[in-house]
């Protein structure tokens, strides 16, 4: 079998979930994401312009966005991050505000914008204080929990958490479509997970076999294929600025302790021992 591109980077996310042709895909990842009633499903998608962020040229992140219009007229984004940039929640909201604020036009009426949903798919432990893989924020009032307005809807959806429900036998993707769209995600570096999502593509879950029939076409198509690989590529490259970055705050904040220990005259020992630097380090602290 080919190797599949891995669909946790955004790139192939975007090749398979926001491309003309497959927005019965999209879809169907939506009605399990927002969990519509029956009678609400989502038939159809159109899939929108991504680039709403017009005033910042140099930001290319909603390039690989997955933006769409859902029947109702409602707005949706699904963005999917492989690192952690510790801002999320920031971004979260400026990039919400972008795309709410884009619907409006002139002449246009407040009461003609439209629902917006954002959707931020993590490979890493983001909610520490949530265990559910799966959590939703709107605006409520703090003390009697009444919704102010359902026009903002946002949404993190945290991989690592799924695996380990999965590990341990707590979700099962045949009872749970959205946690069979997520495994799906995972399903390049695990070969049972693609054993069981293949049994349930070809029983009962049309859709689900058109999506990993299209996701093995993508990963054999050539210009994909080295446009995925220097995307992939970047990401790399990022996630270890990253950790070089968050090393040298690290030793940055370590030497400053340090330093502020020998202003108040505390021995060459201890600071060691407290700061985890050799006493050659601290000797050259107390001579800058």
């Amino acid at each position: 079998m080919t190797k599949r591109l891995d669909l946790r980077v955004d790139f192939a996310f975007k090749s398979l979930f926001g491309t003309h042709g497959n927005e019965s895909i999209l879809a169907a990842f939506l009605n399990a994401a927002l969990r519509f009633p029956d009678e609400k499903k989502i038939q159809t998608v159109q899939l929108l312009d991504p680039h709403f962020n017009k005033e910042n040229q140099e930001d290319k992140r909603s390039i690989l966005d997955v933006h769409a219009q859902l029947e109702d007229g409602s707005r949706v984004n699904i963005e999917i991050q492989l690192n952690n940039k510790h801002d999320m929640e920031k971004r979260t909201l400026y990039y919400w505000s972008k795309m709410y604020s884009s619907q409006m036009k002139e002449g246009m009426d407040y009461g003609e914008l439209c629902k917006t949903i954002t959707i931020n798919i993590v490979n890493f432990r983001y909610l520490s204080h949530i265990h559910g893989y799966h959590s939703t924020f709107q605006l409520y009032e703090r003390e009697q929990k009444l919704l102010l307005t359902d026009m903002l809807e946002i949404h993190f959806m945290e991989l690592p958490k799924l695996l380990i429900k999965w590990r341990n036998r707590e979700v099962d993707p045949r009872e749970d479509q959205l946690v069979r769209w997520l495994l799906l995600l995972e399903a390049s570096e695990d070969e049972e997970i693609t054993q069981v999502l293949e049994e349930i593509a070809m029983q009962e879950d049309q859709v689900l076999k058109k999506a990993m029939d299209e996701w093995e076409r993508v990963s054999q198509d050539p210009e994909v294929l080295l446009a995925y690989e220097a995307r992939r590529k970047a990401l790399l490259d990022e996630k270890s600025a990253l950790k070089r970055a968050e090393k040298k705050g690290k030793e940055e904040a370590i030497k400053a302790m340090a330093i502020g220990m020998i202003q108040e005259g505390i021995a060459n020992n201890v600071i060691s021992k407290l700061t985890g630097l050799s006493i050659e380090e601290i000797e050259m602290l107390r001579h800058q």
